[in-house]
Formats: C-alpha cells, structure tokens, sequence
C-alpha cells in the first residue's frame, strides 16, 4: 500500500482526476467478474482456466507497453523473484474468486471478499507488530459478523464454496503486504508484467495438477466461440490495465481519500449480477452489507485520524 499522502500537498485538480480515475476503475474491474463468471456458466469453461487466461492476457496486452517504454532492460527488475510471488499470490486469490463466482451472485461475492481490509489490518499487527486500537478491533468483529450474515445463507446453498471468498480476501491481504516489502523499486508496469508472467506459469502447474486429479474446475480448454475468445483477452486487457488506473489513481490523490471509493465495486457487480445473470441480493444479504461497508469505511477513518495525530506529531 501506498504511503498517504497530505491533500494540502495535492493540487485540487490533480485529486479530483485521482478520485475521477479510480470511479473509473471501479467501474470497469468488476467487468472481469462478469466475463469469469459468463465463461463458466455459459461457456462451459474451467474457472483455472478462465484464470490462466486472465493473466496470459495481461502479459500479452502489458507487454509490449512495456518494451516500447522501457526496452528488453525492463523485463530485469530489481526484484525479480518477489514480482514472480506477487504474481503468484494474486493468481491464487483470482483463482478462488473466480471459483466463488461460478456458483454464487456476484453481490454475495464481493460482498464476503470485502472482510480484505480486516484480515490484512490483522496481518499488519501480527506480522509487522503494527499498532490496532480496540475500535478498530471492535470495526474487525462487526465487520466479520456483517460477513457471516451474508455468508449463512450462502453457505446453506453453496457449502464450502461460499468460504472461497474469505480464502481470496487472505491471500489477497498477504499480496499487500508483500507489495510493501516489493515498494516501488520497479515502475508499475513492470510489476504488472512481471507479475503476469508469474501468474500464467502458476496457473500452467496448478491446471496440469488439479485436471490429473480429476477436478473438473481445473480441466483445460480452448474457448468454444468467437465470442469466448474476445472475452478472455479482453479479461486479460481489462486486470493489466485496469489495476494500472488503480495506480495511477493513488498517485494522483491521497489513499486516505481513495479508498472509501474501493466499496464503489460492490454498487456495479451488483448491477451487472442483475443486468446479466439476475441475480439480487435478499434484504439479509443487503444488511450484511451494509455492515460490511459501514465498519470497513469506519477502519479507514480511524486509520486516516491516526495518520493526521502522527502528522502533527512529528
């Protein structure tokens, strides 16, 4: 995660076109969800290979960006091997995401992946001995309980499956922490890259493992039409660049700003769930949440509170 950084150092038109860049974002990310769950349910296609694709494609799409910018010296980062496990761990988090998405609504699964924020600020205090007060503990367990009102039911539906999301949201968080340890010795395209080459070699080996075992979610294919071909790379197109915007986003105005808009996801997967496939929360699921959002939104006040008394501190 980025360092927040002070509005009054920001000019107002550049935070403005940071706030503007990451709505954008935020609307377009979720169309990936919706092409991963299309090219399950109607394509017929394994989520590990729907995931295959979504990071060969971002190779293919971030690469010769990354050539013209930068050369074939750019394809040498500075941390090589903790690119390759970025990719690798995000590959892993997309894998069960997208696993999650074949069997539930995509609002159900946005909304249990949002526990992100409360695993990763748990990481930070037990990894990196980070400092978390008792209300942002408190935001924690609220949050949690927010997940398992909509998780209940799920559950009852889907079995395991309905877990997936919390398996994305874990490894997901140690993904940000690792991109603290990675920091920004290599530009983002590069991370992009070099993390989708890690996740197109990780997904060749968990395929070729999970199809010898059986598991018809890991069995390979080719798209079936014309239409599943331009999906999958514009899948691919859509995590190289869109995670870009992200970026750039956070670059332009403050992380304590931004990240309240993250929630923005949850407004348009539920939209295209419905649109798409049909798909609408119940009134249960619409209160977990709400408390999902509520408490997570809380989290980034304090943080940003705590951010303000350590500014004026030093």
């Amino acid at each position: 995660m980025t360092a927040p950084v002070s509005t009054a150092a920001t000019p107002q038109n550049t935070v403005m076109q940071g706030v503007a860049i990451m709505l954008f974002a935020m609307v377009i990310l979720p169309g990936m969800d919706v092409i991963a769950k299309y090219m399950a349910v109607v394509e017929g296609m394994a989520p590990a290979q729907v995931t295959f694709y979504r990071f060969f494609f971002q190779l293919v799409a971030t690469l010769p960006l990354l050539l013209t910018i930068g050369g074939v010296r750019a394809l040498r980062p500075k941390r090589l091997w903790l690119n390759l496990l970025r990719g690798i761990l995000l590959a892993a988090a997309a894998l069960f995401f997208f696993i999650s998405v074949k069997y539930m609504p995509l609002a159900d699964v946005f909304a249990i992946y949002f526990v992100e924020p409360f695993i990763l600020t748990c990481l930070s205090a037990l990894i990196l001995r980070e400092r978390v007060d008792w209300r942002r503990w408190l935001a924690i367990a609220v949050g949690f309980a927010g997940a398992m009102i909509v998780i209940q039911p799920s559950f009852a539906a889907f079995g395991a499956t309905s877990l997936l999301p919390v398996a994305c949201a874990t490894v997901f968080a140690f993904y940000l922490l690792l991109n603290r340890a990675v920091g920004t010795a290599d530009s983002p395209l590069t991370m992009q890259t070099i993390a989708g080459i890690g996740g197109t070699l990780f997904m060749v080996g968990v395929i070729a493992i999970g199809d010898g075992l059986g598991v018809a979610d890991f069995e390979p294919s080719l798209p079936n039409t014309s239409l599943g071909w331009v999906l999958v790379i514009i899948l691919g197109s859509l995590s190289g660049y869109g995670h870009l915007l992200v970026v750039k986003a956070f670059q332009a105005a403050p992380v304590s700003l931004l990240a309240p808009f993250a929630y923005f996801e949850i407004v348009t997967a539920t939209a295209l769930g419905y649109l798409i496939f049909g798909d609408f929360p119940s009134l249960s699921k619409w209160l977990g949440i709400a408390i999902i959002v509520v408490s997570g939104l809380f989290m980034i006040w304090r943080e940003r509170q705590a951010g303000g008394r350590s500014i004026e501190a030093t």
